[in-house]
């Protein structure tokens, strides 16, 4: 039947022409922008997942950068510090030259110590000056802040990294469980059947031994307890012993040895070497004691105790405490003090949650900082060695002034040593699992939302063939109606 108000072949043409334009304009589009999700309509859940992904690349990316940034501010704050290990080290050797005092003159002293004042002072200008894109190192910027330190309590606290959260304040909370004990060894001086006048029985040759070293005494029968105890404590420096009546004032009372220091590496060794002091053996405790570490129990975690010291090492906490030897051995009072901000935070992965960054705190490295050592009870610093101060070289106190060195350099090192192990114990493989993690969700973003070039391009050649066929076709239909004429003759 031949009708021509209504063409369906040409409206079946125009269809199917449409649709094969429609199908050419996309394949176009991808091949254009290289995507085959360039929007919603095109793949919705793809969409949404590639979005997700992208999300993380970015986040990852952003990460990595962070954790280089980080590996840069410890670099440069490790350089800083190699160069304050280098200047504590030529005043120890300053130091141990000018204790050479046989062989010194007054001038080579005075020389001595002006070159430590000048190492001190370039220690303390390091603090203040060291820094990264304008951000302070040293100077305790990046140290934590506490509030409510019992000083009488914790001489001195090192806070090495603390994890706040959402809270303002991190509590410590050190409770004392077991004291902290020097060694001791009692010589008791009631003998039975005997008057005791407080003088020893008959001669006696001694050998007492300490951390610090060993030294032989000879006494005579008839000592007083008095003498003897001054002749031991006159050797203190030798030994790292030092001795005391029993009762103080009261020569009967018998005497005891005991270490200078606390701690499991403090011991006393008191033995009676040749003939006579035969009383010696019974009267003696024992002859070789060693003390006792402090235990505590901090934030309800076991601290590790060292002599009067105490750490605890977690990752919400990480903490070294110097405790008064009065509180070390006081197993009845909770003290407590709070961390209330500071320290240095890097966030080193792609969510920010606290699982995701790192903490730490840089202390001060200014004179007035380093070396923490009790000396007569007093906590002394790196500062006292200068010419002011109560360790210079002019004071004689060269024992004291080397022990501060020595605990400087051992807390440079400490903290030079824990930035180089969360540089590369933490850092480096951080970066190196993001590298891998972005490497792969990159992939995983491109196979969902990345055109196939070579699908495309024979999608596009199928459409280009259904355009032109599609064409042709409606002109046909469009010129079918035209027959119609030759009924009307």
């Amino acid at each position: 039947m031949a009708r021509i108000n209504t063409n369906i072949a040409s409206m079946i043409a125009q269809a199917s022409l449409s649709r094969s334009y429609q199908d050419l304009n996309i394949r176009l589009e991808r091949l254009s922008t290289g995507l085959r999700i360039n929007r919603g309509a095109d793949d919705p859940a793809g969409l949404i997942t590639s979005e997700r992904l992208r999300s993380e690349m970015s986040a990852i990316g952003k990460a990595v950068s962070n954790s280089e940034r980080a590996a840069s501010v410890i670099a440069t704050t490790e350089g800083a510090l190699s160069e304050v290990s280098e200047l504590l080290n030529s005043i120890k050797g300053l130091i141990i030259e000018a204790s050479n005092t046989g062989g010194i003159s007054p001038e080579e002293l005075e020389a001595n110590q002006l070159q430590i004042d000048s190492a001190i002072d370039a220690i303390t200008r390091i603090s203040n000056t060291a820094s990264f894109a304008g951000l302070q190192l040293l100077n305790g910027t990046l140290d934590y802040l506490t509030s409510g330190v019992p000083t009488s309590a914790i001489a001195n606290a090192k806070i090495l990294g603390a994890s706040f959260g959402t809270a303002s304040n991190v509590p410590v909370n050190v409770q004392v469980l077991g004291s902290a004990l020097t060694a001791e060894i009692t010589l008791t001086a009631d003998y039975p059947g005997t008057t005791n006048d407080g003088t020893l029985l008959s001669s006696i040759t001694l050998e007492i031994a300490g951390r610090d070293g060993v030294t032989v005494i000879q006494f005579t029968s008839g000592t007083s307890i008095s003498d003897v105890v001054t002749a031991i404590n006159s050797r203190r420096d030798t030994t790292g012993v030092e001795a005391s009546l029993v009762s103080a004032g009261d020569l009967s009372s018998g005497m005891v040895f005991t270490s200078i220091e606390y701690g499991s590496n403090a011991f006393v060794s008191v033995k009676k070497l040749g003939s006579g002091g035969e009383f010696f053996d019974s009267r003696i405790s024992a002859q070789r004691e060693t003390g006792q570490d402090v235990t505590a129990i901090v934030n309800g975690v076991l601290a590790t105790g060292k002599g009067l010291e105490i750490a605890v090492k977690s990752p919400a906490l990480n903490i070294e405490m110097l405790l008064t030897a009065d509180y070390a051995q006081d197993t009845t009072n909770v003290k407590t003090f709070y961390i209330t901000g500071g320290g240095a935070k890097f966030q080193l992965g792609p969510a920010v949650n606290v699982n995701q960054q790192i903490n730490f705190g840089v202390r001060s490295v200014a004179a007035s900082r380093l070396g923490a050592t009790y000396i007569s009870d007093e906590l002394q610093f790196l500062n006292s060695i200068q010419s002011s101060g109560n360790n210079s070289l002019n004071s004689g106190n060269f024992l004291n002034a080397s022990k501060i060195i020595d605990s400087a350099i051992d807390e440079v090192a400490v903290l030079r040593g824990q930035l180089g192990a969360i540089e590369r114990n933490t850092i480096q493989p951080n970066i190196r699992s993001l590298n891998v993690a972005l490497e792969n969700i990159t992939a995983a973003e491109s196979k969902i939302r990345d055109a196939d070039f070579a699908l495309e391009t024979s999608q596009l050649t199928r459409a280009q063939i259904l355009v032109q066929a599609g064409t042709a076709v409606l002109a046909t239909a469009n010129s079918n109606a035209q027959s119609v004429l030759q009924l009307l003759g």
